[in-house]
């Protein structure tokens, strides 16, 4: 069996505060994009997963990797047999993509498929928040407020069809761990919740990613392209997660011959 995970952006992420457990209270709106990786399971003999991988080489050592992960989190609890699992890689990594953390949530709604376990989306998200944060988003896969770590959600109204959308993502590796560290927590003003219900055209001015202000000083070539693509008729642009991609929402196909240099994915929403 075969699927395809896809992306997503955050519109807007606000670090609301630290939490006793070392992670952070967030709220962001995930929505999902078209810019997939692919992922094939096949049964195979024995117990132990075989995986392979190709297009862009994944940092870390096997036993990292979500997919594997989450494999073994669903043999133990249903003995699942064997598996060749191929990965293969487009979604670029550490760019606030999500790709990791789809990759992961892909392979237990194909698990669940291939092997019959009836399992509904909320007992497949309770194994997703084990796999990480945003996992559990990509069970449903549809516009969602996330809060806490960003392991609850709640829908959101938000529709963006007849628009165009740009990914630029330099090449910049910036880890969440960093980010957390150069980001002060605090309690917006407004909850992101009610402000993304906001007409399009306000977001510029109402809708922020906390994480883009220490970045943008640490790595000046973001706020750069964020800024190109407000110049190149952006109706709204950000930094999505913790960086490095950062997109822009168009009424019209854009030109952003600029940003040849990046990695650069347009695609009508």
């Amino acid at each position: 069996m075969i699927q395809f995970p896809n992306c997503k952006i955050n519109l807007g992420l606000n670090v609301v505060s630290k939490r006793s457990d070392g992670f952070h209270n967030i709220e962001t709106v995930f929505y999902p994009v078209p810019l997939r990786d692919a992922l094939e399971i096949i049964p195979a003999g024995g117990s132990h997963v075989e995986f392979h991988t190709s297009g862009l080489e994944i940092p870390g050592t096997p036993d990292q990797n979500l997919c594997i992960r989450a494999f073994h989190l669903l043999q133990s609890e249903f003995g699942l047999p064997g598996v060749k699992m191929h990965l293969h890689k487009v979604i670029p990594m550490g760019s606030g993509l999500g790709g990791g953390s789809s990759d992961g949530a892909f392979t237990l709604k194909l698990l669940n498929d291939l092997f019959e376990l009836r399992l509904g989306n909320e007992q497949l998200k309770i194994y997703a928040r084990l796999l990480g944060s945003d996992c559990s988003f990509f069970i449903e896969n549809q516009a969602h407020f996330a809060f806490e770590k960003g392991d609850q959600l709640e829908p959101v109204a938000i529709d963006l069809s007849g628009l165009f959308l740009a990914i630029v993502i330099p090449h910049i590796h910036v880890a969440t761990d960093e980010a957390y560290r150069m980001v002060v927590p605090e309690m917006p003003k407004q909850s992101l919740r009610e402000l993304i219900q906001s007409p399009l055209e306000l977001w510029k001015d109402l809708v922020i990613n906390d994480f883009e202000k220490p970045v943008f000083e640490k790595y000046p070539v973001i706020g750069e392209i964020k800024a190109k693509l407000y110049a190149s008729g952006a109706i709204y642009a950000a930094m999505s997660g913790s960086g490095s991609a950062v997109f822009g929402i168009f009424k019209e196909l854009p030109a952003l011959v600029s940003l040849n240099d990046y990695f650069l994915w347009i695609t009508p929403l």
